[in-house]
């Protein structure tokens, strides 16, 4: 095994060791729900789209839900969150394929993911990764950052990133992998000021930047 390959899986033992079992902090029960939730998310925290959805759900969680609902319907239930009237336009046409196209069922199809208004190829891959369990890896600003940082797996765009990732990590690491990286790029590499001193695979991380002292 090469010395980069050897740092590699130091690095996911150790990301894997913190978090044993990972999931997305999307709250959804479906993998419509977890559409949704997904293209809500989309330059938005986590926690705001929880809020919004835990009273969305309980009153529309189907295609044929949100698009009785319509534009006007859903408004109100996204509108703290950013970019709402384009989300929620892209969310009633995807709701009306969903039910011309595909019986009401999110496809288990990349392309037909993508085909979905506001779906593009980071929801899908969260799509086909947590609701189908698909080995594919999500790349966000998270990901992307963590994976440049640590050198685990650097590439200038997110795709670049994306293909280096699934051509380096070991197979017994790949379904979590993109989950590892999120929380760890989302609660200690932090994109301003790096909890370095907290952090599980410091000693293998190849990062010049490396703070002394945890940010405050």
């Amino acid at each position: 095994m090469s010395l980069a390959a050897a740092r590699r899986l130091a690095i996911w033992e150790g990301l894997r060791a913190t978090t044993p079992s990972p999931r997305t902090e999307l709250e959804y029960s479906t993998p419509y729900e977890l559409v949704v939730a997904v293209t809500l998310s989309a330059q938005a925290t986590d926690k705001s789209v929880n809020l919004a959805t835990r009273k969305l759900f309980p009153v529309a969680n189907t295609p044929h839900q949100l698009l009785a609902l319509g534009v006007a319907g859903l408004t109100p239930f996204v509108r703290s969150i950013g970019l709402y009237n384009a989300k929620a336009a892209n969310l009633v046409a995807a709701a009306r394929i969903l039910i011309e196209q595909h019986d009401g069922q999110v496809p288990h199809d990349r392309a037909a993911l993508e085909a979905l208004p506001g779906v593009g190829r980071k929801t899908a891959n969260v799509v086909l990764n947590v609701a189908f369990g698909e080995p594919t890896i999500a790349v966000d600003t998270h990901v992307f950052r963590v994976a440049n940082r640590t050198g685990i797996a650097p590439g200038k765009t997110v795709l670049a990133v994306e293909r280096k990732l699934l051509k380096t990590t070991p197979p017994q690491y790949l379904h979590d992998a993109h989950h590892w990286l999120i929380l760890h790029g989302r609660h200690v590499c932090i994109a301003r000021k790096p909890r370095c001193a907290q952090c599980a695979v410091a000693q293998w991380c190849t990062f010049k930047g490396k703070t002394r002292e945890d940010a405050a």
